[in-house]
């Protein structure tokens, strides 16, 4: 075995907000504060080192200088995708247009900072 990712780091301008957002999308809890304001938001049971990654939700006065290179996608557990879609946008994620053209089988939109992640259609069981 090699390596799996343990943990995605999230800067952003509000961790208070953002770690809201993200701990409502993903049923994570907070499992812990960095004297540098840090939160790290994980599955309740599991934890750092789980099955699933954690997200450090971490500030920053950086401006965002451009698209990013990586993003999240993420997948409804017991629900189907137009009703998982509802609950995001209720959440505070917005629509982005990034070029589909309307046939995609995902939504792409934007957390509350303006991170872009995907809805997936296909159901996933939850870990």
């Amino acid at each position: 075995m090699a390596c799996r990712i343990s943990e995605l780091v999230i800067d952003c301008a509000d961790p208070e907000r953002l770690a809201a957002f993200w701990s409502e999308v993903l049923g994570y809890v907070e499992l812990g504060r960095e004297d540098d304001g840090s939160i790290e938001l994980g599955p309740p049971e599991a934890g750092f080192g789980g099955p699933q990654p954690t997200l450090v939700i971490s500030r920053t006065t950086d401006p965002r200088p451009a698209k990013l290179r990586l993003h999240l996608d993420v997948s409804p557990t017991d629900r189907e995708q137009d009703a998982e879609l509802a609950r995001l946008l209720a959440l505070g994620a917005k629509p982005v247009d990034v070029g589909q053209t309307g046939a995609e089988n995902w939504h792409v939109l934007a957390d509350p900072e303006g991170n872009e992640f995907c809805l997936l259609r296909a159901r996933v069981r939850p870990v």
